[in-house]
């Protein structure tokens, strides 16, 4: 199973970028996507269809044209469950999963934390993930979580690794994804890639994604009793829809 996860940063933006001639020639058989920013009525579902992706889920916020998560599937999941139950957060959209046979698939998009009262929600939110997670397992081992995590875990996972006042790349936050991880899980990148230094999201501002000058934020956490599986883990810079680019994952 190969499967790319996307912050478009708005669906319909993508699409006027070139969005499914990339698709089609990136070919996925799942694609996860976060910052939708659009309500399923709003777009034209054919276009994916027609791209191959019959089996479309969308799990967008009350609020329009903010956050939002979807999964595109080639083949028909065997259940989706939107959201997590966790009342705080289901309500902007932020979690969809798709179990297939063998293999859970999740599009998450942690929030931000650019202010005091966001980096509280962002942090109250980890803590209840994490806990929902811990019981998911226990019936769904084998789960592949991918998504905008809004958080560099290490210092080479950020163009300047003095910014540790800045969310993102916080010392709270970057404690909990370790967490995360020791609790059960595979950041397939690093996994595959241990010293390759690459980014997955450019300020828009500076010209930061000519300089390079990037964050780490996207990942694709495979679940231990898949570590096997991991064949394949890249992150795709060369897609351009976005602030943020694509990141691939496959599994055996």
């Amino acid at each position: 199973m190969k499967i790319i996860s996307y912050n478009v940063n708005g669906i319909r933006a993508a699409l006027n970028k070139g969005f499914l001639d990339w698709l089609v020639a990136a070919d996925p058989d799942v694609i996860c996507l976060q910052e939708i920013k659009a309500m399923k009525e709003q777009l034209d579902v054919s276009l994916f269809e027609d791209a191959g992706y019959k089996y479309h889920y969308w799990f967008s916020a009350q609020k329009k044209g903010y956050s939002g998560v979807a999964i595109l599937s080639k083949t028909e999941p065997k259940h989706i469950a939107y959201g997590t139950g966790i009342e705080s957060m289901d309500f902007e959209g932020r979690n969809i999963r798709a179990d297939f046979d063998g293999v859970s698939v999740m599009s998450l998009y942690l929030p931000s934390g650019t202010n005091g009262a966001r980096l509280n929600h962002k942090l109250e939110y980890m803590d209840m993930f994490q806990e929902y997670i811990n019981g998911l397992k226990k019936d769904i081992p084998n789960l592949v979580i991918c998504g905008d995590y809004n958080i560099c875990h290490e210092e080479m996972d950020i163009h300047n690794p003095k910014m540790k006042g800045v969310s993102g790349f916080l010392p709270v936050e970057r404690t909990w994804i370790g967490r995360f991880i020791e609790n059960g899980f595979i950041d397939s990148f690093r996994y595959l890639n241990p010293e390759l230094q690459q980014y997955s999201w450019w300020s828009y501002r500076a010209n930061s994604r000519a300089n390079n000058k990037g964050w780490r934020l996207d990942y694709a956490m495979v679940s231990k009793p898949l570590q096997e599986n991991i064949k394949r883990a890249v992150i795709l810079t060369e897609a351009v829809h976005s602030d943020h680019c694509p990141i691939l994952v496959e599994i055996d």
